[in-house]
């Protein structure tokens, strides 16, 4: 589908007034495309619709679902696939989610929270992950924010004369050290003095927080902190906001499943360039940025999704929240553009929930 040209533009008012019987075919050309991935004719339509229609009205049906840019004929065949346009329709306005089973339930709760119990949110991650790969048969991945925990103590340890470590402890256990770089000649006492200016603001604060609010102190805390300390401090909160770069996981479990069910030569080139996608993390962040703009499940097809565009993917993602309700990272699953939509929506969905729940304690 990535070398098809389509319309760019899609005639919404035609879409409006496609009658029942255009809707059906139509219908029935993309169930026939994500169950075997093959083009459909005229006649084997008119064989499974259920209303009785020739092969000659078909086509004409087909014909016109053409110029609307929903369906296209590749190469010579007299079959139709759905475009990236005709998919995002289906999606929209003809699927019909399904529910998930207890079943189904059961087995992602059950799977979440025994990762739960070794207490790290990457082992929650990596489990929901593969399990999501496992239901989906394509490959599963979560994209991880830059972790924004509470805070309850900060320190910094000379390493060298021009190296310091800066310690951070999270309310929630985690700790993380970075390295930073300090003036030559530094006095311990300035490092001394940073970490207890900074511990006496800092407990409880998301690191957001207690930059803004450091910001604001350190103009008026001029005369109580020489420029050096200040250094420290500002650096050391800016080491611990990962700089520049926002620090962004991305776990992706069960790529082999992208290789089960290649039907050509154009299928491997495919998927090698998802595999360059996913190995390179391009656009990781907007992707993520895109997902976290609403809350639920968000399908995105073909070159709609920059990050899998070259490799004509779908991705079906939904964000999992924090204990404070906010958006830390987005799972769900990657795959070729025809996935089992209508099953994996409503799972990917409810994973997010779980883990959700799971880390908010």
């Amino acid at each position: 589908m990535a070398s098809h040209e389509f319309p760019v533009g899609v005639n919404q008012q035609g879409l409006a007034q496609l009658n029942e019987r255009s809707r059906e075919i139509f219908r029935q050309i993309v169930e026939s495309y994500l169950a075997t991935g093959e083009p459909v004719g005229s006649r084997n339509l008119s064989r499974i619709l259920p209303m009785t229609l020739s092969p000659a009205s078909v086509r004409n049906v087909m014909s016109d679902l053409e110029q609307l840019g929903l369906v296209y004929a590749p190469h010579t065949s007299a079959g139709r696939l759905p475009t990236e346009i005709g998919l995002r329709f289906f999606v929209d306005a003809l699927m019909q989610v399904g529910d998930l089973t207890e079943r189904d339930r059961k087995a992602i709760e059950a799977q979440v929270a025994a990762s739960g119990q070794s207490k790290s949110v990457e082992a929650v991650l990596t489990e929901a992950s593969g399990l999501l790969s496992g239901l989906s048969r394509a490959a599963g991945v979560v994209l991880t924010a830059k972790s924004n925990p509470r805070l309850k103590h900060i320190e910094f340890v000379r390493l060298e004369p021009e190296r310091a470590l800066v310690i951070l402890v999270g309310e929630d256990g985690q700790v993380e050290n970075r390295v930073l770089n300090i003036p030559v000649g530094l006095p311990t006492s300035a490092l001394t003095e940073a970490t207890n200016f900074l511990n006496a603001r800092i407990r409880g604060h998301t690191l957001d927080e207690v930059k803004r609010e450091i910001e604001r102190t350190l103009q008026e805390s001029k005369a109580q902190l020489d420029e050096l300390t200040q250094r420290i401090v500002a650096d050391g909160l800016a080491s611990w906001s990962g700089g520049e770069n926002e620090e962004r996981k991305l776990i992706v479990r069960g790529q082999a499943h992208l290789l089960d069910d290649l039907k050509a030569i154009a299928d491997l080139e495919r998927v090698r360039l998802l595999f360059d996608d996913l190995e390179t993390r391009r656009e990781v962040i907007d992707l993520l940025g895109r997902a976290e703009q609403a809350d639920g499940v968000r399908v995105f097809i073909g070159s709609e999704n920059k990050l899998f565009s070259l490799s004509g993917s779908s991705t079906i993602v939904a964000p999992y929240h924090d204990a404070s309700g906010h958006i830390v990272g987005v799972l769900g699953v990657i795959g070729p553009t025809r996935l089992n939509y209508a099953r994996i929506v409503p799972m990917v969905d409810y994973t997010a929930k779980v883990v959700s729940k799971l880390l908010g304690g």
